[in-house]
């Protein structure tokens, strides 16, 4: 039996063109990929189904039928494979089939016509059926896009309510991180998980101060203080402010205008002191004594705020009035350039993170730019007397006598590891510990000193007295990644297996490890393993042969990437993700850079920044936010006059050779993204994680962030897939049992339930925020607040100058 063709309308044989040619586009472009990839020694996936595809085009050019069937071969060996490759994750799932799976809708569709035109019976119905079900299955799977996706599912309520007692209840939040023990949490529960529905805005307040959006410019990160009725806030231009609490009117307001040509401008907090409260003595035996302070009854600045400027000064204000306190410094200030040496640019030499006030001194590190050069100003850290701004101590990281007094004429060690980052001070032991960063520059280690390798992404315990090193203990040796310790750790009593509790200290790292330290000693709390790392072939490099992981804790973001890791909204840009992943160097976590292009995974951008981590003590648990988002990193050969880096962000992200003074190289680094802008790894980007300290185990883990207010090369989708984007800024818990935070994307402020990782709350913010929240309760109206500052989500142009508050409705 023979059958006859038949002639179709000419917009049916257009149809069949179009559709043969976009599959021909798609086949080509697989096989000739597919082929690159394979060379790479990745999958073969992509040619077989590019050849499939190529086959099935031809034959629905043709008007032949026998290409629809081609082409649901294609499918199903693809849901084969997708299912071998990646089994259950969802995410790689929707990468690998949902076009694919919309394609075999429109395909199958077709197949009626094609039927008709090879001279056979349409049969419409079968075919138009399973098109609808593969189209419905598609919706399915685009409308599962919307829903969030927990990596880790709560097996069981990970917290317990305890309520707030009048001896328990917080008072002020006085510090940056709340406490001393800087643990982000507020021991409120007025606002809690049964009411935290109905939540608003309280007040706003505009500070003026917009942060300009340069890619290296100024960001609003900050965490307000509250003591008392008034709230403090300080801006990118470290512009101070006092706020009513109940109603965000202006008080006061000291304006420093600080600038260093918008780079790197921000102010991440403030620091509080008042001289008519007792002091504390140390109580763990053979502490130094915390020196006392003399101040007249009537003088003023009896309660003062302090603040160091992102052009190296230091403030001491008076809390009550806003008025410089005359009796502090010159005038009310101290120039921490003093000692430092020559600064080539204002913006190599900055103070981004607030102050410590520990005991009566004033602990203060500094930011030195990262890839510049290798002279640079020093790492030193100091301590001044609180009342006077005299300086008491100094600890320079780059010298073999860090406590040395200066002799006339002399600096600090140059371009020593330095402390960028917020500093953690225990009263009962009169200890600061300082996270330590690495020395100038980030990526090449051969102009390091002894010293520079000893200290360098350490964490130090010095004595707040005295400046004298207690202890330290490094987590990264000769680092090459900018791995460095990038907040302020957290102070705990740490459950041990035998139900004892030992103080110590935990902090995460951008490598994404959480280390838990013994506060006395420095000893590791829980199992540190050295691992043996691969090093490259830069001449002379000190290259360290081992590296510590923190196996005892949950590694965050930091898995060792494969090929089937790699993502793309589509499956064309994961096919190039995949190529370029197999065309770089990759050996894990600590994949040292050289001449060649490799990867740094999570990268220097990536794990746990400088937000810190957040604490719930009445149920051991540590909550952390996290990103994920990998560089490619190639050294080159220095070109001759190239122009120095200003400091700033840009050469993390794609500005081109940065020359690297002093060295014979320069630097390019870039995001590892897809065409379309997109992170190549599989989401999600960013998380929130809740890691219960009993027993080391992460209790769940929730993508945080939506794409509504970002997207493919760098439109906003109006889409809130949660995805889970890249994070910055810190989380707070709350003694209601909720999880607040805003360093996402997507410009809203939201709540999670800390027992379960559901998001319970969320509230859409004018622009986005990098800044931390904070809670506490009015002591005129008995409300409680939580306060977020808005200045803008990195990545984005949405800039803004909000202070918002939230509480309940007000009853009375």
């Amino acid at each position: 039996m023979t059958t006859t063709t038949r002639p179709i309308p000419a917009v049916a044989r257009l149809w069949l063109w179009l559709l043969g040619i976009v599959l021909l586009a798609a086949g080509l472009f697989f096989a000739i990929g597919g082929v690159r990839l394979l060379m790479l020694g990745g999958s073969w996936y992509f040619v077989v189904a590019g050849l499939v595809l190529i086959l099935s085009a031809i034959q629905i050019i043709r008007a032949r039928p026998v290409g629809v069937w081609l082409y649901l071969l294609a499918f199903g060996g693809t849901v084969a494979w997708a299912l071998f490759e990646v089994g259950a994750d969802y995410w790689g799932l929707i990468s690998r089939l949902l076009a694919m799976g919309f394609g075999a809708a429109v395909v199958l569709a077709t197949l009626p016509l094609l039927n008709r035109a090879a001279g056979r019976p349409a049969r419409p119905v079968l075919p138009l059926f399973g098109a609808l079900v593969l189209l419905v299955a598609g919706l399915a799977g685009f409308g599962s896009m919307f829903r969030i996706h927990p990596e880790v599912v709560a097996a069981a309520p990970a917290a317990e309510a305890v309520a707030v007692t009048p001896e328990t209840e917080q008072t002020d939040w006085a510090h940056y991180g709340n406490g001393v023990a800087n643990d982000r949490f507020a021991a409120l529960d007025q606002i809690n998980t049964g009411n935290v529905g109905q939540l608003e805005v309280a007040w706003t307040f505009r500070t003026g101060d917009v942060p300009v959006s340069t890619g290296s410019g100024a960001e609003d990160q900050m965490t307000p203080l509250q003591v008392g009725d008034k709230l403090f806030v300080c801006t990118p231009s470290n512009n101070v402010i006092a706020l009513d609490v109940d109603s965000g009117e202006q008080i006061w307001r000291r304006d420093v205008d600080a600038s260093v040509g918008g780079v790197w401008e921000r102010c991440r907090g403030l620091a509080y002191f008042d001289a008519t409260a007792p002091i504390q003595q140390p109580s763990v035996p053979g502490s130094t004594q915390v020196p006392p302070v003399a101040l007249a009854e009537d003088a003023a600045c009896q309660r003062r705020i302090i603040m160091n400027s992102i052009d190296a000064r230091l403030f001491a204000i008076d809390a009550d009035s806003g008025e410089f306190c005359a009796d502090f410094g010159d005038g009310g200030q101290v120039d921490l350039k003093d000692g430092v040496g020559e600064v080539d640019n204002i913006a190599y030499y900055t103070l981004t993170s607030a102050p410590t006030i520990a005991g009566t001194t004033i602990v203060v590190g500094g930011r030195v730019a990262d890839n510049v050069q290798v002279d640079m100003p020093g790492g030193v850290i100091r301590g001044f007397d609180v009342m006077t701004g005299a300086m008491r101590w100094a600890f320079d990281p780059g010298s073999e006598t860090p406590n040395r007094e200066l002799q006339p004429g002399e600096t600090y060690s140059r371009s020593s590891a330095n402390v960028w980052a917020g500093t953690t001070y225990d009263p009962a032991s009169n200890t600061v510990f300082l996270p330590m960063g690495s020395p100038s520059v980030d990526l090449y280690g051969v102009t390091r000193t002894e010293m520079d390798h000893l200290y360098g992404a350490s964490m130090l315990a010095v004595d707040a007295t005295t400046g004298v090193l207690k202890w330290h203990y490094q987590t990264v040796r000769n680092d090459l990644w900018d791995f460095d310790l990038p907040m302020a750790p957290t102070l705990i009593d740490f459950p041990t297996e035998g139900g004892a509790r030992v103080p110590a200290l935990v902090f995460a790292t951008k490598a994404g490890q959480i280390f838990v330290l013994d506060r006395q000693t420095g000893e590791p709390l829980t199992e540190v393993e050295d691992r043996p790392v691969l090093p490259a072939n830069i001449p002379d490099e000190p290259y360290a042969a081992t590296q510590p992981v923190s196996v005892g804790m949950p590694q965050i973001g930091a898995d060792t990437l494969v090929e089937a890791d790699m993502w793309g909204a589509t499956p064309f840009d994961q096919l190039i993700c995949r190529i370029g992943f197999k065309s770089m160097r990759y050996e894990g976590l600590f994949t040292a850079p050289d001449t060649d292009m490799s990867l740094s995974y999570p990268g220097s951008l990536g794990g746990m920044n400088w937000g810190g981590v957040s604490v719930d003590p009445n149920n051991d648990l540590l909550f952390v936010n996290d990103m994920r988002l990998g560089l490619w990193v190639q050294m080159m050969p220095q070109e001759s006059g190239a122009a120095l880096s200003d400091g700033g962000e840009a050469p993390n992200a794609g500005m081109g050779q940065v020359p690297l003074g002093g060295t014979p190289y320069s630097v390019i680094k870039d995001r590892f993204l897809s065409p379309l802008g997109i992170p190549c790894q599989k989401p999600p980007y960013g998380t929130l994680t809740a890691i219960d300290l009993k027993d080391r185990q992460v209790a769940w883990q929730v993508p945080v962030g939506t794409v509504r207010d970002t997207g493919p090369l760098g439109m906003k989708m109006r889409l809130p897939i949660p995805v889970g984007l890249p994070t910055l800024g810190g989380t707070l818990a709350t003694q209601g049992g909720l999880i607040f935070f805003a360093g996402t994307q997507d410009y809203y402020l939201r709540a999670w339930d800390a027992a379960t990782g559901q998001e319970v709350w969320k509230s859409r913010l004018p622009v986005g925020s990098q800044g931390g929240p904070m809670s506490y309760k009015s002591p005129n109206t008995g409300r409680q607040y939580v306060v977020i500052s808005a200045g803008g989500a990195r990545q984005s142009p949405d800039r803004g100058d909000y202070i918002i508050a939230y509480a309940l409705p007000d009853e009375g």
